[in-house]
C-alpha cells in the first residue's frame, strides 16, 4: 500500500503568517483574519509532498503537522 501524506493546521498555534500558503498554495487557505488552514480534506496529492514538509518546516509557530498514512 502506497504511504500518503495529510496536513493539518493547529488553529490554537497559528498565528496568521501565512508562510504555508505563500510556498504551498495548493494544500492551503486563508480564512477572513489570515489564519491559515488545510485546504479540502488535508490530503497532499502526489508531486506535493515537498511542499507539504516544506512549508511545515517554515512555520514559526510550528503549527502544521504532516501526518503520514
Amino acid at each position: 500500500m502506497t504511504e500518503r501524506l495529510r496536513v493539518r493546521v493547529d488553529p490554537d498555534k497559528c498565528q496568521g503568517h501565512a508562510r504555508c500558503k505563500a510556498l504551498a498554495p495548493e494544500l492551503f487557505e486563508l480564512d477572513e483574519y489570515g489564519n491559515a488552514h488545510e485546504a479540502g480534506d488535508g490530503i497532499v496529492p502526489p508531486g506535493l509532498e515537498d511542499k507539504a514538509w516544506l512549508a511545515r518546516s517554515n512555520c514559526p509557530e510550528i503549527a502544521i503537522d504532516v501526518i503520514e498514512e
